[in-house]
């Protein structure tokens, strides 16, 4: 009898502990979710955590708050995320420069993109060449005949080493078989003023930081750097259609993630919601309204950012990059 007894016991219990996390997958999300992003709020990365949380909190049915967390160059913010219980109320809105370049040029980077569960990409944006108006230069064809006349005279500057903006830049040295000298900034705002201030002939700037500059004539908007012209800006060419730049083909993107091992019902949901979030029009209009496409939600963010990493590591190799 109570062998008997004992052993309903055991079992109802390992039926429990089976069952609780069941149970919490199916209430979740039953308490507030955080967004961590890994830049101070006011950039691109920031702008896109906002508008995800804004719109996924209506499909999942509980508040969403962002959690600023800057610092190397987002990799703090990412950090945070890799260490974070895999529940599915810690997740991230990262951005290439700490998902996929970090880690190949900085060793002090210890988490890897295996350290993360890919929810879902989001959006993406070209990234931009802009000539100051000290350069004199007027398109891209008059930019490749000066720093070929003058091998290493001319610089241009990016937001910082490692950064996507750098690794832009390298792949047009590399590609176009120019020379130039690298001027890495403290952030888009120093390169900014630098650049208006005549004091660097050419910049790299995401399209949503190079627009306004761009749209008030203050620089000259040179290239875009997919390899086709961007919708949202038709009249600024590709720098691909140039032939020394036809390869040239980088942007900047964001995804969802969160850490690893998460349970595959919760993500299932938030990666529900967040597609409900990226099909709403007012979601797109925002996204195009600030430089940015939404990206095919069908996209499996594992494949698309490996492949990426794979890319960006051709370019360290080649630029020699490393902080």
């Amino acid at each position: 009898m109570t062998r008997t007894i004992l052993r309903r016991t055991v079992l109802a219990c390992g039926v429990a502990l089976v069952a609780a996390p069941a149970l919490a997958d199916a209430s979740y999300p039953n308490k507030p979710v955080t967004i961590v992003v890994g830049y101070p709020a006011g950039g691109s990365t920031d702008l896109v955590g906002r508008l995800v949380a804004n719109e996924i909190e209506k499909h999942l049915g509980q508040t969403v708050v962002v959690e600023n967390l800057g610092g190397a160059g987002g990799a703090i913010g990412a950090q945070k995320v890799a260490n974070a219980k895999p529940d599915g109320y810690t997740l991230l809105v990262g951005a290439n420069n700490e998902l996929a370049i970090a880690n190949l040029v900085n060793k002090a980077v210890k988490y890897k993109i295996s350290d993360f569960t890919p929810i879902g990409m989001v959006a993406s944006q070209p990234m931009v060449l802009v000539a100051s108006q000290k350069s004199g230069v007027k398109n891209t064809r008059e930019f490749i005949d000066l720093v070929k006349a003058k091998p290493d005279a001319t610089s241009y500057g990016s937001s910082g080493v490692g950064t996507a903006l750098h690794l832009a830049g390298e792949m047009m040295k590399d590609q176009g078989k120019i020379k130039m000298q690298h001027v890495p900034y403290r952030g888009v705002p120093a390169l900014t003023n630098d650049v208006l201030g005549n004091n660097i002939e050419f910049g790299v700037f995401v399209l949503s930081s190079g627009l306004p500059l761009i749209k008030s004539g203050k620089v000259v908007a040179l290239g875009t750097t997919e390899a086709k012209r961007y919708p949202a800006t038709p009249d600024i060419p590709a720098l691909a259609e140039q032939p020394e730049f036809k390869n040239v083909n980088i942007n900047s993107w964001f995804s969802l993630m969160g850490p690893a091992n998460m349970p595959a019902p919760v993500v299932a949901k938030i990666k529900a919601a967040l597609d409900k979030t990226m099909a709403a029009p007012e979601f797109r209009k925002k996204m195009e309204d600030a430089g940015a496409q939404v990206m095919d939600p069908k996209l499996d963010p594992s494949k698309y950012i490996n492949t990426e990493i794979g890319k960006y590591k051709k370019i360290v190799d080649v630029a020699k990059i490393e902080l």
